[in-house]
């Protein structure tokens, strides 16, 4: 069982930047993959980022690549998302993922984070 809390959203003006981080309970957050979604409102929930296991392969949804950065400390139990140059359709509510798999698909994924707001105005 791991339970997933994500921080960090909130409100910033386009061009900005914003620093999401998903803190994990127990012991074996370094044998899931991990991922960060999005959904905005009237939206399906959107691939954004995954990262294997031990942090050394990263995969980005088109739409974010060259502009958000994600990582993981798998000492202390946590992943990250640097958002950078943020525009206004990145406005979501944003939630990480633990998953036996690398991959881009919400079905992969068995444990969820209840969610962070990130809000970007023009």
């Amino acid at each position: 069982q791991v339970q997933l809390v994500e921080s960090g959203g909130g409100l910033v003006q386009a061009g900005g930047s914003l620093r999401l981080s998903c803190a994990a309970s127990g012991r074996t957050f370094s044998t899931y993959a991990m991922g960060w979604f999005r959904q905005a409102p009237g939206k399906e929930r959107e691939f954004v980022v995954t990262i294997s296991p031990s942090g050394g392969n990263t995969y980005y949804a088109n739409s974010v690549k060259g502009r958000f950065t994600n990582s993981r400390d798998n000492a202390k139990n946590t992943m990250y998302l640097q958002m950078d140059s943020l525009k206004p359709e990145d406005t979501a509510v944003y939630y990480c993922a633990a998953g036996v798999s690398y991959s881009a698909r919400p079905n992969d994924y068995q444990y969820w984070g209840q969610g962070t707001q990130v809000t970007v105005s023009s």
